[in-house]
């Protein structure tokens, strides 16, 4: 399951890369939660489609997000991922939002294919 769900993340953030937000989409569920900032949540596949073009156009178009260490537990049909997550871009160091977080993740296992429920790449840091 781990080598699964680390796939799928590599995969997305691929997609992410590349520009490529409608196939992005189908590593959500359709009622998926994006953190697009402290503050800010995308609700809904087409929400977080709109929240990933804006994200693309904050980071002039440059982001290329990677995973370091990753450390999933799983209960039944639902993991908890949390990775460090790492955002490359062009002008990173314009932006007021750190590149290197703590991400935590939940997936969820629907009809035997794992998606993303809630994707929040600032993870625990929201508590400050």
């Amino acid at each position: 399951m781990n080598a699964v769900i680390k796939e799928l993340i590599d995969a997305a953030d691929k997609a992410i890369k590349e520009e490529r937000f409608d196939a992005l989409m189908d590593f959500y569920t359709e009622d998926a939660v994006l953190v697009v900032k402290p503050g800010l949540e995308a609700r809904g596949k087409e929400a977080i489609k709109q929240a990933f073009i804006k994200i693309a156009a904050y980071f002039k178009n440059s982001v290329i997000p990677t995973q370091g260490k990753m450390l999933m537990i799983e209960a039944g049909d639902t993991v908890l991922v949390m990775s460090q997550t790492l955002l490359e871009s062009d002008n990173k160091n314009e932006s007021e939002f750190s590149m290197d977080r703590r991400a935590t993740y939940i997936y969820r296992n629907i009809d035997g294919k794992w998606l993303c429920a809630i994707d929040n790449s600032y993870g625990t840091s929201l508590l400050d």
